[in-house]
């Protein structure tokens, strides 16, 4: 078996993707207006994690410029080293987090933009349950995926084959709020990349918050 094989999929895809991912979403406004959205409401010097962090772009970049302290995880190598080279003033880590070890109330901030995709729902269930107890009560956390009721189906995104799964919007909703998320607003677009292959998409944006009292 090659050693691509041995790799998990989505390391696959982002290995392969690289740069061309950020050029593909560089334009896209609702990704910018949940940064802008976070940014406003985390204290000075916060600390945020960036789950899924690609090239360290927008998001970390964003969050860096902001004063913020920022942890970003991928499970792509490749991704890491762009963000490290683009994005020198946050700290990247190569790991998958379904494993990465989460200090609980640690966090200001979360940043979850398409990380889930190639999570089985049992999986992103489990993940968003973690991150919410890894923030501080009051903490907040934008979140972003393509809704849809699909499990374990093949898609073409930007030219490659991938296995997505995912929620219908309303039962992504209900599973942001069962992890103990308070969803304070919600946006649905429709969102085409910059890449010659892609196709428009349907992107949901959440906005929230965990409850003060630490629930």
């Amino acid at each position: 078996m090659r050693h691509e094989d041995q790799r998990p999929p989505a390391a696959v895809l982002f290995d392969a993707l690289g740069a061309d991912y950020e050029r593909a979403f560089a334009g896209a406004p609702a990704h910018r207006q949940a940064l802008d959205w976070l940014i406003e409401r985390l204290p000075s010097g916060a600390r945020t994690l960036d789950v899924g962090s690609g090239t360290g772009r927008p998001t970390a970049a964003a969050l860096v410029e902001a004063g913020h302290s920022v942890l970003g995880v991928d499970i792509s190598p490749v991704m890491v080293e762009l963000a490290v080279r683009q994005v020198p003033e946050a700290e990247f880590r190569h790991a998958d987090v379904r494993e990465l070890p989460l200090e609980p109330a640690s966090l200001d901030g979360v940043c979850v933009f398409f990380s889930l995709l190639q999570m089985t729902r049992a999986e992103q269930s489990a993940v968003l349950r973690r991150l919410t107890l890894a923030l501080k009560p009051g903490g907040h956390l934008v979140l972003a995926t393509v809704p849809a009721d699909v499990e374990d189906v093949e898609v073409v995104f930007m030219g490659r084959p991938v296995r997505a799964t995912s929620f219908a919007e309303e039962d992504f909703t209900g599973m942001v709020e069962a992890a103990g998320l308070t969803v304070l607003a919600r946006h649905s677009i429709v969102f085409t990349p910059d890449h010659p292959s892609a196709e428009p998409e349907p992107h949901l944006f959440l906005h929230c918050r965990r409850a003060e009292s630490g629930r």
